[in-house]
C-alpha cells in the first residue's frame, strides 16, 4: 500500500470514529445540556445557586440510556470516574470519558497496525492511547486539588473573620463562596447549598472532605464538628488551623524542590526504554520483531517489563515524600 494510500486510510477512518462520536455521543449531550440551561434560566434564584457541582453529581452517567444502564450496573468502573470527574471539574459524563478511551484505543491500533503492520506494537500503543483521556483528566483533577490547597488557607481565615464579626457559620460558608475564586468557591458553594436545601450541616461537610482528598480539607471538617458537638471558639480554632496549613505548605514546596531532579531522573529513567523501543520498531522492525517471534526474544521482553515496572515503582516511592 502506498504511503498516500495509508495516509488517505487513516484519516478517513479517524474522521468516521469523530462523527459517530459527534452523532451519538456530543451533540445529544450538548442539545440536553442547552435545555437545561433554558430551564435554569426561567427558574428560581435558588435552583441556580445549586452550581456546577451539584448539578454535574445528579446528572446521569451517559445520555445514551443503553450506555447509562451499562455504567449504572457496574460500580466499580464508573465509580472512580465519576469521582475524578468531580475533582477535575470537567463538565462531561463518564460515559463520553468511556468512549474517548475507546475512540482513543481504536485509533491508536489502526494507526500503528496501517503503518507496521505489528500486532503487538498496535495493542501496546491502542493500549497507551485508550488510557490517555484517564491520564488527561487526572492531570486536571491533581492541579485543581493543588490549586485548592494553596487557597484553602485564605478561605479559612475569611470564614474565621465573618465568625469574629458575628455572623454564622453558614454565613460565612456563603461568603467564602462569593469571594473565593474556582475552586475553593465552588466547593464550598456546593457545601452550602447542600445544607441549604436540607442536608444536615456534618453531612454536608463529611461530602466537603470526599471530594478534596488533602489531609488539611479532612482537619477543617474534623474541626468544625468537632467544635459544633464540644463547644468552644471556632474562630481561635481556624486561625490556627490555617497557620498550620501554610506552615505545611511550605515544607511541601522546600520538598519538591529538593525532589524535583530526583523526579525527573525518574521520570527519564521510566521512559527511556520503551522510548526506544517504540523508536527501533518503527527505524528496523526486522530486528526488532526478534523479540516478539523469538521464544528467547518473549522471554527477555516478559522480563525488561517486569524489572521495568519494579523499577518506576522503587524510584517513585524513594521520592514520594509524605509530609
Amino acid at each position: 500500500m502506498l504511503p498516500n494510500e495509508v495516509l488517505l486510510t487513516f484519516v478517513l477512518v479517524l474522521g468516521i470514529i469523530g462523527a459517530i462520536y459527534y452523532v451519538a455521543i456530543l451533540r445529544p449531550e450538548q442539545e440536553e445540556q442547552g435545555a437545561l440551561r433554558r430551564r435554569l434560566k426561567t427558574g428560581v434564584t435558588a435552583v441556580k445557586a445549586v452550581g456546577a457541582g451539584l448539578r454535574r453529581q445528579e446528572s446521569p452517567l451517559s445520555s445514551i440510556p443503553a450506555v447509562n444502564q451499562i455504567l449504572g450496573s457496574s460500580a466499580a468502573v464508573s465509580g472512580p470516574l465519576r469521582r475524578l470527574l468531580d475533582r477535575s471539574g470537567l463538565e462531561i459524563t463518564v460515559g463520553t470519558l468511556v468512549l474517548l478511551c475507546l475512540c482513543g484505543g481504536v485509533a491508536g491500533y489502526l494507526l500503528v497496525i496501517i503503518l507496521t503492520h505489528l500486532t503487538l506494537a498496535a495493542v501496546v500503543v491502542g493500549a497507551l492511547f485508550a488510557y490517555l483521556p484517564i491520564w488527561v483528566v487526572g492531570f486536571m483533577a491533581k492541579r485543581r486539588v493543588m490549586k485548592f490547597e494553596e487557597q484553602f488557607p485564605e478561605a479559612i481565615e475569611l470564614l474565621s473573620r465573618s465568625l469574629r464579626a458575628g455572623h454564622a457559620f453558614t454565613t460565612g460558608l456563603s461568603m467564602v463562596a462569593e469571594e473565593m475564586p474556582d475552586p475553593v468557591g465552588t466547593e464550598f458553594r456546593l457545601a452550602y447549598d447542600r445544607q441549604n436545601f436540607g442536608m444536615p450541616m456534618p453531612e454536608a461537610l463529611r461530602s466537603l472532605g470526599d471530594r478534596v482528598p488533602l489531609l488539611d480539607a479532612r482537619f477543617f471538617v474534623t474541626a468544625v464538628l468537632t467544635q459544633r458537638e464540644a463547644g468552644g471558639n471556632l474562630a481561635e480554632v481556624l486561625d490556627n488551623l490555617a497557620g498550620v496549613i501554610r506552615e505545611r505548605f511550605k515544607v511541601k514546596r522546600q520538598v519538591r524542590v529538593i525532589t524535583a531532579h530526583a523526579r525527573v531522573t525518574g521520570w527519564v529513567l521510566a521512559m527511556l526504554p520503551p522510548g526506544l523501543g517504540l523508536a527501533l520498531t518503527f527505524l528496523s522492525p526486522q530486528h526488532m520483531s526478534l523479540l516478539w517471534t523469538d521464544p528467547t526474544g518473549i522471554k527477555m521482553v516478559v522480563v525488561a517489563l517486569i524489572l521495568q515496572v519494579a523499577g518506576t515503582l522503587i524510584i517513585r516511592k524513594l521520592v514520594d515524600i509524605e509530609y
